[in-house]
């Protein structure tokens, strides 16, 4: 059984989650492009290096249309040479120095999706900053956390919009790096030694993002969500499977999804036998996929919400995912659903274990509170042991 801390913190959490749905179902805020509620702890950047930050974290706004964010994290291993950390540039943090760019080491990325039941959480909330920096260190990797748009201001398809427009990004910055990086060498013409000039837009203004130019390493690109992020991201890898090599140089090697946030109109075993469970019962769950989902013709076997559709076929491409790891929890109603999609994916023969921890909860791995737990630790040793099978260097392959 959960422990009686679990216990007592699953009526606080449930009471607050309760109240906060109850007020955006009375009165909804009529500012659009939310993605961050003001009731919640938010853990500032730190762009340097320092001995206690070993991982430097740096905010973007990638769309002035949908407000959409990131927060990069990345671990000081990404520095071979020595490099001086503090106050530099304009990010007053580490910059890059391109004189010694030989010196960077090149990383895989994560691109992450937090939870929140679609209205609340961020990416550069306490629980899900803290969760990426153990990300970032425990598996050697850039860790992009996606600030997508909250419900019920943003509903479907909104979320889902922002994980494709973030991987278009991504997608954007390694070609923009890789041509500036052409532009910046010297080259000899008409006899002469000149070097080309960076990519900047009409103001002025360097295009390349510094950070992921000098050390992202396209080729290994790993999806994970946490929760309704589990959704996006899955919902990002199916897109990526669709358009194929329009997404080049970007290759999505993997996903690892967290208790994803699965539902349908016919209950399963779990969700009948566990629907008052810890942290996130049913009935508060369906009141937040009715601030999620469109308005009309609500439906809980909505491919955002069901992605095996009963009396439908499963997709085609279902069979092309990249590797998936999925995780779910003891006592977590959401958990049969899961466990399906894993089977079915097995059944196409995907690459797709499944990870199940006795006596946990909805949230166990990346709720703030619940992150210092043995459990919590060893779900995420657990994780990083199976991503570095597909981010490691071919020569340097992480065998168990």
């Amino acid at each position: 059984m959960p422990s009686l801390m679990v216990k007592v913190y699953s009526v606080l959490f449930k009471y607050n989650l309760k109240r906060r749905l109850q007020t955006l179902i009375e009165s909804p805020d009529p500012f659009n492009n939310v993605v961050t509620r003001t009731d919640e702890s938010i853990a500032t950047s730190n762009p340097s290096f320092s001995n206690s930050e070993d991982v430097a974290t740096k905010d973007l706004h990638i769309d002035p249309l949908t407000s959409l964010s990131l927060r990069i994290f990345l671990p000081q291993s990404s520095l071979i040479s020595t490099l001086v950390p503090g106050d530099q540039g304009v990010y007053g943090g580490y910059v890059p120095d391109n004189k010694n760019r030989k010196n960077f080491k090149k990383l895989p990325v994560i691109l992450q999706f937090h939870g929140g039941a679609w209205v609340s959480g961020g990416n550069d909330v306490v629980s899900n900053d803290v969760f990426c920096r153990k990300l970032a260190k425990s598996c050697d990797a850039i860790v992009i956390a996606v600030g997508y748009r909250l419900a019920p201001e943003s509903r479907y398809p909104a979320a889902f919009e922002d994980g494709v427009i973030a991987i278009k990004w991504l997608a954007k910055q390694a070609n923009l790096a890789e041509c500036s990086r052409l532009s910046l060498d010297k080259r000899i013409v008409n006899g002469e030694k000149c070097s080309g000039r960076q990519i900047v837009d009409g103001f002025g203004a360097s295009m390349v993002e510094p950070w992921l130019a000098a050390h992202l390493d396209p080729s290994r690109c790993v999806l994970l969500g946490v929760s309704c992020g589990a959704n996006i991201a899955n919902y990002v890898a199916r897109y990526a499977v669709e358009v194929g090599k329009l997404l080049d140089p970007i290759t999505v090697v993997a996903q690892v999804l967290l208790y994803p946030f699965f539902i349908g109109n016919i209950p399963t075993h779990s969700e009948m036998k566990l629907a008052n469970s810890y942290l996130y019962d049913k009935a508060t769950c369906i009141l937040a996929w009715k601030l999620f989902l469109p308005e009309t013709d609500f439906n809980l076997d909505h491919l955002a919400a069901n992605p095996l559709i009963p009396g439908k076929e499963t997709p085609l491409n279902l069979k092309h995912m990249p590797p998936t790891l999925t995780v779910v929890a003891q006592y977590d109603w959401m958990r049969d659903r899961a466990i399906a999609y894993s089977e079915e994916l097995r059944r196409l023969n995907v690459d797709a274990p499944l990870l199940d921890y006795k006596d946990a909860v909805h949230d166990f791995a990346t709720l703030n509170v619940l992150q210092k737990t043995p459990k919590a630790q060893a779900c995420l040793e657990d994780i990083s042991i199976w991503v570095k099978k597909y981010i490691s260097l071919r020569g340097n392959e992480f065998s168990y």
